[in-house]
């Protein structure tokens, strides 16, 4: 199936969260500042309704998707006010793909957690979790895996200031 065919079956069926999607493009000749948009298409859902989305997403025979492949997230630029969290879904039995795409006020990053939907979902969530501040609801063990758990700050955020020391330790 492809990607209109996967955009309909959500629609058919009322996914919950799904908002809309967006589609790679041609650079427009008139604007001279419009590059265009390249890459795949992907699917924007409501943070609040992720789990309920990638349940139906899982659980819908024609759609199928078993894996979760990957659980992301992306700071588009400094002055920006959001996060996106992204996650690609794979179906094994359909020999299709999905990316969907979350906007997280940077202020409140915070959504339900995934994991009872894609148990993959865990170190994914811990990672975005430490590295860009995000707050998953509900994640059964939101421990640190990459920073000590009294790192302050989110490192993988544009506006992120590095510390000059960390316990008596350069940084710079």
């Amino acid at each position: 199936m492809d990607f209109r065919g996967i955009l309909d079956r959500l629609r058919a069926t009322g996914a919950p969260g799904l908002l809309g999607h967006d589609l790679p493009r041609a650079a427009d000749p008139k604007d001279k500042k419009d590059k265009g948009r390249g890459g795949d298409p992907f699917l924007w859902v409501e943070p609040a309704q992720l789990p309920a989305f990638l349940e139906r997403c899982r659980d819908d025979e024609r759609l199928r998707f078993e894996l979760l492949i990957d659980l992301t997230a992306v700071d588009p630029s400094k002055d920006d006010p959001n996060l996106w969290v992204v996650v690609s879904l794979l179906s094994l039995a359909h020999r299709h793909r999905l990316t969907v795409k979350c906007a997280l006020p940077k202020a409140a990053a915070s959504l339900p957690s995934s994991v009872p939907v894609y148990r993959a979902a865990q170190w994914h969530e811990r990672e975005c979790g430490e590295m860009y501040g995000i707050t998953f609801a509900g994640h059964p063990d939101p421990r640190h895996i990459l920073l000590p758990e009294d790192w302050v700050g989110a490192p993988l955020r544009k506006d992120y200031v590095f510390p000059d020391e960390y316990h008596g330790i350069s940084c710079k």
